[in-house]
């Protein structure tokens, strides 16, 4: 099984909701996004996925929250079921818009959010 992994960066605002510290406040992050995707088999390059591939579709997902407030995307905002922009929710988020975009034979393995460089969330699905 091989696996790739990309990196990008995003400036975004946020706040906790009914979080009893000061992450209850209104901040922001330069986050950092690995998305990770594998498969088997290698293309007539010897590549899995060709990295710029994966950088565009992460790019257009990280395009959309790029000096976004958080708190306010649909996702996160749902009248009645508001979700706590936190770094498991936002690689959760990230996970879902991604997941359907990869071709026939590659798996999303999983996304990794850094909110500092020594804090971080992944999600996966499945084993």
């Amino acid at each position: 099984m091989y696996e790739v992994t990309v990196k990008k960066q995003f400036a975004a605002a946020h706040r906790l909701l009914d979080y009893p510290d000061r992450c209850s406040r209104l901040h922001g992050h330069s986050w950092v996004v690995e998305v990770s995707v594998s498969g088997a088999e290698l293309d007539e390059n010897g590549m899995l996925i060709d990295f710029k591939e994966v950088k565009r579709l992460v790019g257009e997902v990280i395009d959309g929250l790029d000096h976004q407030y958080l708190n306010e995307l649909e996702f996160f905002s749902r009248p009645g079921k508001e979700t706590n922009p936190t770094a498991e929710n936002l690689a959760r988020y990230i996970f879902n818009c991604l997941r359907d975009l990869f071709k026939t034979g590659l798996k999303l393995s999983g996304v990794r959010v850094w909110e500092s460089s020594d804090t971080c969330a992944f999600y996966s699905e499945g084993s």
